[in-house]
């Protein structure tokens, strides 16, 4: 891709959700680009994708619930100086974790600069021994960098109150600065959302299925398209820095194995609803592509060299040009073209851009299927 194909115009940024943006609209009222293997794309509306899966393929959703993951909170001594913050609570660690500086218990968080509209600038974390005030008496310190050498993301430790219990009774959604304004915790649920024994959670929505609707799921399902579960708790993303995804928790049940093993083996074609479902799935493949039940936490990152062993479709979001989810979804398209997929992905963003389509957790949606 070229820099100049994927300029996206600030305008293009999806600032409200879908039923906001027009009277009697509800959430499936978003755009659908379809990229079939190197064809040229496709435009569609969303509520048209039952006719575009067939009987037999499988669509594998993320259940991961949203948690209110923004909380603010002052850098000083309690006394109402020092310099204000919004902690955004990324990812709690446990003992599996598999980095090293991950002590159980501990949460990878975020401190950001409030903007004062609502929203939050960038700034560096640290240094370590940092104290953040947070409501309801509680306290966070800074342990450590959660990348070596790195700035945004810290190994955090709170005391004084569980962070769930503040989540809950303080926090709000992430929000970033292309939106107008907050909203209600229910606009970052998918219909798919389930609670987590545990507690846990994603710290910003798996937004790909955020249009589908009850209804639309009963259309699908009476077509002979599946659903099938997985769980995966996404952390902090950074509408800045564009890292490369972190550790993140996963689960892919027996039944769902079962399911897709059994659906590729009678032709069906396995559609991950957006990257986290992808890579849910591709750490749970052995090298034939076939599934097995698994759960822990997963460092792979999907890349066009390391492709995909499980997945013949994405339905995903536009993604930013220096996005590392662009290369996952080079990696899926190479797939469905059976060839590199760079050029017709260029393609298909340039002509997102030019039909104006819009970008980020409430915009339009990509599907990618083979040709």
């Amino acid at each position: 891709m070229t820099a100049e194909v994927l300029r996206v115009p600030p305008e293009l940024s999806a600032r409200e959700p879908a039923e906001q943006r027009a009277s009697g609209q509800g959430r499936d009222a978003v755009r659908l680009l379809v990229s079939r293997g190197a064809a040229e794309p496709s435009h569609h509306a969303f509520k048209e994708l039952p006719r575009l899966l067939s009987a037999g393929d499988v669509l594998v959703v993320n259940t991961s619930r949203t948690l209110p993951a923004a909380l603010d909170g002052r850098i000083g001594d309690g006394r109402g100086r020092g310099e204000p913050v919004v902690v955004h609570f990324s990812t709690r660690a446990d003992r599996q974790h598999p980095r090293p500086e991950a002590a159980a218990g501990d949460w990878a968080v975020e401190l950001r600069t409030p903007d004062g509209c609502g929203s939050t600038r960038q700034r560096a974390g640290g240094p370590a021994g940092t104290v953040v005030r947070l409501p309801g008496g509680a306290r966070l310190e800074l342990r450590a960098p959660v990348e070596r050498g790195g700035v945004r993301l810290w190994w955090a430790r709170v005391s004084g109150a569980p962070v769930a219990e503040l989540l809950r009774r303080y926090g709000r959604p992430i929000r970033y600065g292309y939106t107008d304004r907050d909203q209600p915790l229910d606009a970052y649920q998918t219909v798919f959302a389930v609670g987590s024994p545990d507690g846990g959670g994603s710290a910003e929505m798996p937004s790909a299925a955020r249009p589908f609707t009850a209804s639309l799921v009963a259309r699908l399902v009476s077509r002979g398209v599946q659903i099938a579960p997985v769980t995966l708790h996404t952390g902090v993303a950074s509408a800045e820095a564009y890292e490369p995804p972190y550790p993140e928790r996963f689960a892919v049940p027996p039944s769902t194995a079962w399911q897709i093993n059994a659906a590729r083996a009678g032709g069906g074609r396995v559609v991950a609803v957006g990257t986290t479902a992808v890579r849910a799935l591709e750490t749970a493949a052995d090298a034939n592509g076939r599934i097995r039940a698994a759960s822990g936490w997963t460092e792979l990152v999907v890349t066009p060299e390391r492709g995909v062993r499980a997945v013949d479709g994405l339905l995903t979001g536009l993604h930013e040009p220096q996005a590392s989810h662009l290369l996952m979804l080079e990696a899926v398209g190479q797939v469905a073209a059976g060839a590199d997929f760079g050029d017709a992905l260029c393609r298909a963003y340039a002509e997102a851009v030019r039909r104006r389509y819009l970008w980020h957790e409430f915009g339009d949606l990509h599907l990618i299927l083979p040709s």
